[in-house]
């Protein structure tokens, strides 16, 4: 059932999940990186100005620096929306590791107390990276712990722990591990929630492939149903049309008037078979033609009211000025579809009301029937969803759904204060109407 018009573009996609989470994950260490660079800013300070200790204050600096430039490189690469690799990440982290060792290397080595960041650094890429770039992580950071040992500038700190916290390097380490531990509660539950939507979204698609798929299965159906039955429906219309002639019939008021009768069906189920078939089988731009919406509208409306009779139906054009566009016979069984729900439980009282709110199209129509159950409201557009209680049933808003969305638009429902129910179609505008150039090429 091809549903986008000659002419326009599909309706734009949103990013995958695993694009989004990515992004969202590169800005994570962006921020986080940020903070460490301020953060060590200030604890130099402290410790050279503030107590006093000695440490190499202007190559640490530079440290800094180097690190603040990879991050508004960082920064400019995560603006392009390009997708974040796993090999981007974890080199991403192997530069705030080295900026670590150098900084450690500079202020003691293995002696520092701000040593145990490095299992920040290990728990993020537990989190954003593959089982192989963890273990790397591990393995690097591990051989940088090493060399610290063996190899660092010393840290003139005297050794007395027995004081506490009046100690410096005891609290250092206090200072450390309520970094490590902030850190990892703010950052691991942001990326967190990152990997949690990415997995919501990644089954809400598999949702959606799995109810297209349907689509595609009850389409398949229908056509191979319809071939079927045109046949037969073709047999018994030229032995009507015999039957007609014979004298026994035209000397019979009534057996004639019952003939002309069944040929009338037998011909409304022809055009029922074929428009399955175009429906199924042939694409929009050759199937459609150019209309005009209130047109369109106007000939959904007669048609819906030939084929299912009901006093009580009004329909209420506030669309405004018309609009060109491509006339669907998908949009139009949409249509169908919602009205024939509501009057069977309304046979009395339909309404239909098409409207324009900015760049869409909204159709609502309302019923004075019992309303959905709270269950179908939850479950609105899934199949087999049916208050009727019938096997098989709960297929039409069903479609509805699948064919507003497919359009770029979607469908809502609700039960009204005052009885009855209401469902809203809203269409995107671009996806239905024509633009000049279309309409010029019209013969």
């Amino acid at each position: 059932m091809p549903l986008t018009a000659p002419g326009h573009p599909p309706a734009p996609r949103t990013a995958s999940p695993a694009k989004a989470a990515g992004l969202k994950n590169l800005q994570q260490l962006i921020q986080l990186r940020w903070i460490a660079v301020f953060g060590q800013v200030l604890t130099i300070e402290v410790v050279h100005y503030g107590m006093r200790i000695a440490i190499p204050v202007e190559p640490m600096l530079t440290v800094l620096a180097g690190l603040a430039v990879f991050n508004v490189l960082s920064l400019l690469r995560w603006r392009t929306g390009r997708r974040v690799t796993s090999a981007e990440l974890l080199v991403a982290l192997l530069v705030d590791v080295a900026a670590l060792t150098a900084q450690l290397y500079l202020a003691g080595g293995a002696t520092n107390p701000f040593v145990f960041l490095y299992l920040l650094q290990v728990i993020l890429g537990a989190v954003l990276l593959p089982g192989w770039a963890t273990w790397t992580m591990v393995a690097v950071t591990t051989a940088c712990f090493a060399a610290l040992a063996l190899w660092a500038q010393p840290l003139a700190l005297p050794v007395d722990h027995h004081r506490g916290l009046a100690s410096p390097y005891m609290l250092g380490m206090l200072v450390s591990f309520a970094l490590n531990a902030a850190l990892l509660v703010t950052f691991i539950a942001r990326i967190a929630a990152n990997l949690r939507e990415r997995d919501g979204r990644l089954a809400a698609l598999r949702q959606r492939a799995a109810e297209e798929e349907h689509i595609v299965r009850m389409g398949l159906l229908a056509s191979g149903a319809a071939h079927e039955l045109g046949t037969p429906l073709s047999t018994l219309a030229v032995i009507l049309g015999d039957w007609q002639h014979l004298p026994h019939f035209s000397s019979e008021p009534e057996l004639a008037d019952d003939v002309a009768e069944m040929q009338a069906q037998v011909a409304r189920c022809k055009a029922i078979v074929s428009g399955i078939l175009l429906s199924a089988g042939e694409a929009r731009g050759e199937s459609s033609r150019a209309t005009t919406l209130g047109a369109f509208l106007d000939e959904v409306v007669a048609h819906w009211r030939r084929r299912r009779p009901c006093e009580g139906f009004v329909f209420d054009n506030q669309f405004g000025d018309d609009l060109a566009m491509v006339a669907d016979s998908a949009i139009q069984q949409m249509i169908g579809n919602v009205l024939d729900n509501a009057v069977e439980v309304s046979p009395a009282a339909v309404h239909l009301q098409a409207a324009r709110a900015g760049d869409q199209l909204v159709l609502t129509v309302r019923d004075r029937g019992p309303g959905f159950a709270p269950p179908m409201l939850q479950q609105l557009g899934k199949p087999y969803q049916s208050s009727k209680g019938q096997p098989g049933r709960g297929l039409g808003l069903f479609l509805v759904v699948n064919v507003a969305r497919t359009l770029g638009g979607h469908v809502s429902a609700r039960n009204l204060e005052d009885g009855g129910a209401e469902v809203r179609i809203t269409l995107p505008l671009s996806a239905i109407a024509l633009l000049e150039e279309d309409t010029a090429d019209e013969p």
